[in-house]
């Protein structure tokens, strides 16, 4: 996903716009990368604009670096991570 949100999303409980969460989205997400330590995202949003937003930063964060751009590149380098964290 393009990791655009509201940052509420990600640091609240309750802040999803489409469900009231007993969790904040960051828990979900942490749990999701302990669950899975391979894990990368994928972002289909340039990713000269991802610094625009709070949301895609905190996820960035989140997954410890581990976004890639929805580009051949991108790709490319998230298959080398995932090889790397998997070895």
């Amino acid at each position: 996903g393009d990791a655009a949100m509201s940052p509420y999303e990600i640091t609240h409980p309750g802040g999803s716009v489409e469900h009231v969460n007993d969790e904040a989205g960051a828990v979900w997400l942490q749990r999701v990368r302990h669950t899975y330590p391979a894990t990368i995202w994928l972002n289909p949003t340039p990713e000269r604009q991802w610094e625009y937003s709070s949301s895609t930063k905190l996820i960035q964060e989140l997954m410890e670096g581990a976004m890639y751009p929805l580009t051949l590149e991108g790709l490319d380098d998230a298959m080398r991570e995932l090889t790397r964290k998997k070895g």
